[in-house]
């Protein structure tokens, strides 16, 4: 069949640009508002995973690893968020979001289910690193098919706390690297947080600076009128700027190696005292002296 070649190429002329963020995550403490911004999202489907399945006004799922009378995972976290997908992409519905909550816990699951199919208490017995590289595929893999769903994807996940420099620093629960992942395919992470009586939502990182008159869909405008920082545009880095930040990270850098060097200069050091302490006949010990009869110098306290 012959390719009409004239109708391969777009014709090249600026298109009205339509960029709508789809993929979010939110992370706060428990009763801060993170729940209800989510059902804020349009016909939202809850995965809940802290048995509160049926406190949810929202068509909600309970996820858990489901165990046979032997203890072993029967139908596992894996089969069920497969089904879930599968059943998103081919079945008719109504549902617009899909929200995880809480993507922690989905985490643990997975971990638990490639446990229990190697036999072992965790991914590190699991030798050669293959557990973790196991979890690092499944957990990767839905990240993508999540994305890939006509939807809006929430991941919500609890909050923790750190002390840098005397500074208090909140973050998500979840682990870094698997926040990397999560996040890495998200548009808006965005903290919800509850002082006073105010419930403050606020954005703490983006893929970009989004245009309000480029999102095409209300409901997601309306949502992210809401949030401190949504369309804030970021401030371009001047090109002064960028060669004093370049210079204090090769600066930062070499102090690094300088600091490495030193340290296994030390080591050697160190090394070479052990090594000589060991191969050193020790001196021999002098005779004790009798002590019968010695007085002794030490003034005694007089008694009154």
């Amino acid at each position: 069949m012959a390719i009409n070649l004239a109708t391969v190429l777009p014709p090249n002329k600026k298109q009205a640009t339509v960029d709508t963020p789809r993929n979010f995550f939110l992370y706060g403490q428990t009763m801060n508002g993170k729940s209800y911004l989510a059902g804020e999202f349009p016909n939202p489907l809850f995965l809940d995973t802290d048995g509160n399945a049926k406190a949810n006004p929202f068509p909600s799922l309970e996820l858990r690893n489901i165990r046979g009378k032997d203890g072993k995972i029967e139908r596992s976290v894996i089969d069920q968020l497969d089904d879930i997908i599968t059943a998103l992409q081919i079945q008719k519905h109504t549902y617009e979001t899909l929200v995880l909550d809480v993507i922690d816990d989905i985490v643990v699951m997975i971990e638990a289910t490639i446990c229990d199919r190697e036999g072992v208490e965790t991914l590190a017995d699991i030798g050669y690193g293959k557990g973790y590289a196991a979890f690092k595929s499944i957990f990767q893999q839905l990240v993508i098919e999540l994305k890939a769903l006509p939807m809006n994807i929430v991941y919500v996940s609890r909050i923790s706390t750190k002390l840098e420099n005397n500074v208090t620093i909140e973050e998500p629960s979840l682990p870094e690297k698997h926040v990397n992942i999560v996040n890495g395919n998200c548009d808006y992470m965005i903290q919800c947080k509850k002082i006073g009586k105010n419930y403050i939502r606020q954005v703490k990182m983006k893929r970009k600076n989004y245009v309000r008159e480029q999102i095409d869909d209300a409901n997601i405008l309306a949502i992210l009128d809401t949030v401190t920082g949504a369309f804030e545009r970021s401030r371009p880095t001047t090109k002064k700027e960028q060669d004093a930040i370049v210079k204090k990270l090769e600066e930062a850098q070499e102090e690094a190696i300088k600091g490495a060097d030193v340290f296994e200069e030390m080591e050697e050091e160190v090394a070479q005292q052990v090594a000589e302490a060991l191969t050193k006949e020790p001196e021999p010990t002098p005779p004790a002296q009798p002590t019968q009869g010695l007085k002794s110098s030490r003034p005694r306290p007089k008694i009154k």
